[in-house]
Formats: structure tokens, C-alpha cells, sequence
């Protein structure tokens, strides 16, 4: 007969924890997790070189097209030829002009107006605070419409350009590629489509009729004697009098 002793547990293995099964399920999803975080990683890295190497590159060399440019010369082929001029090239009026009308600070910030958009948040206004390198960063860059992809990308984009840019030269882009009218891309274009001249020789009315499209440039005419024009004028006047466009070294 077997003894009393032999059939009970022994008392080690009574007090032994139970192995850890939880633990060892969630190690593979710990490592995936790992491992999805590493190719995240290095595909941002990359992503954000890819960026900066653009935004350099476009320092120094005119973007031949841009998506905005490509979709809008399909639905409107024909309308006007968009020709690259440099700065100098262009009336200091619609440097004024486009400057007031869009982002009268633009000297005076690094790409985000954040006086401008605390105004816009404390009024709960629906309109916009993008500043003329925020437009930039998305025309030359990115494409229309808002999403929040797009606006992340903007975000980082624009430090970029205020980086690697002059304040001259992302107005020389952005007045090159904006859009003007239907089908209608660039200063150049939009000087000899609307008034038969050429950028050197807009007026200041002429220029800020101009500047008053580009909020909605597919459903507005620019007219020299509207009331936003005027206002364009008078913004125009006052930030050649107060040196509010200082950065952008203009004739007075």
C-alpha cells in the first residue's frame, strides 16, 4: 500500500506562480509594434530630406510647373503663356500690392503670422491667416483643397522656405506660379491677359486690381475701381510709408 506521504504535492510546486501567458502574447505585438515604428521612422526621415533637398533646390531654380499649373492649363488650355520674370522685373506696385493684400506683415514674421491668426481664432472667423509663404509652400509644393495631410505638409514646408529662402524670392515665386484668372498662371501671363503690358509697367491701381483676385482668382475680374482695390491702394501706400516692406529692398 503506498504511503500517505507519496500521493501529496510537493509543497514547492503548490506555492509556484503560474508562467506568464499574457506576457508572452504580448511580446509579438510589442515587436511589431517596434517594427512598424522603425519603417514609420525611416520613411520620415527620408520624406522630410526629400523636402528639404526640393526647398533648397528651389532657392536658386524657377519650379518648371506645379500640380495647380498642370490641372488648370488642362481645363483651360490655351488661355495664356506663363513666362518666368525675376523680381526686378516686376512693378514694385504689385510687389506692394499683392503684399498688403495677402499678408501686410510679411516682413515682419517667419512664416506663420500668429498676431494674425490669434485675430482670427479670437473673432471665430471662418477666413483664412495663411501668410504669402504658407500660399507658396502649398502652390509650388502641394496641391489645392483643404485636408489635413496637405496642411501638416504646409506646416512643415513653410519654416523651410523662410530658412532657405529670401523674402524676395518667395515673392519672385509666388507672384510666378499664383493663379490669375482661369488658365491664367503668373504675373507675366496676367499682365498681358488683362491689361496688354508687361509687369514693369503695372500701375498701382492696375496691380491692385490684380492683387484682389487672388483670394478666389476663378470667379473675380480684377476692376481698378472697386472697393477692395482701393483698399488694396491704400494698404499698398501704407506699408511703403511705415517700411513694412523693408525685407523686399523696392525702389521708393
Amino acid at each position: 500500500m503506498p504511503r500517505r506521504t507519496d500521493t501529496l504535492q510537493d509543497p514547492e510546486a503548490l506555492t509556484e506562480p503560474p508562467k506568464p501567458r499574457a506576457r508572452r502574447r504580448r511580446r509579438p505585438l510589442r515587436r511589431m509594434a517596434l517594427w512598424l515604428w522603425g519603417w514609420l521612422s525611416w520613411i520620415g526621415a527620408r520624406l522630410l530630406a526629400l523636402m528639404f533637398v526640393l526647398v533648397f533646390l528651389f532657392s536658386f531654380v524657377n519650379p518648371p510647373t506645379t500640380w495647380t499649373i498642370i490641372q488648370g492649363q488642362r481645363e483651360f488650355p490655351g488661355r495664356a503663356t506663363r513666362e518666368w520674370v525675376g523680381l526686378d522685373e516686376i512693378s514694385p506696385h504689385m510687389v506692394r500690392a499683392v503684399v498688403a493684400a495677402e499678408d501686410a506683415n510679411f516682413c515682419n514674421h517667419w512664416g506663420f503670422d500668429m498676431v494674425e491668426i490669434r485675430r482670427v481664432i479670437a473673432s471665430g472667423s471662418s477666413r483664412g491667416a495663411s501668410t504669402i509663404s504658407q500660399q507658396t509652400a502649398k502652390n509650388v509644393f502641394l496641391w489645392q483643397g483643404r485636408s489635413w495631410p496637405r496642411k501638416v505638409m504646409e506646416t512643415v514646408y513653410t519654416p523651410m522656405i523662410e530658412a532657405l529662402w529670401s523674402k524676395r524670392r518667395i515673392v519672385e515665386v509666388y507672384l510666378n506660379i499664383a493663379e490669375f484668372g482661369r488658365g491664367v498662371f503668373g504675373i507675366k501671363a496676367a499682365a498681358e491677359y488683362y491689361y496688354r503690358t508687361t509687369p514693369d509697367k503695372l500701375s498701382l491701381r492696375q496691380a491692385a486690381a490684380l492683387a484682389s483676385i487672388l483670394p478666389s482668382p476663378r470667379t473675380r475680374n480684377p476692376q481698378t475701381g472697386s472697393a477692395r482695390t482701393r483698399a488694396i491702394v491704400s494698404g499698398a501706400q501704407t506699408i511703403r510709408a511705415d517700411g513694412r516692406d523693408s525685407c523686399l529692398v523696392l525702389p521708393r
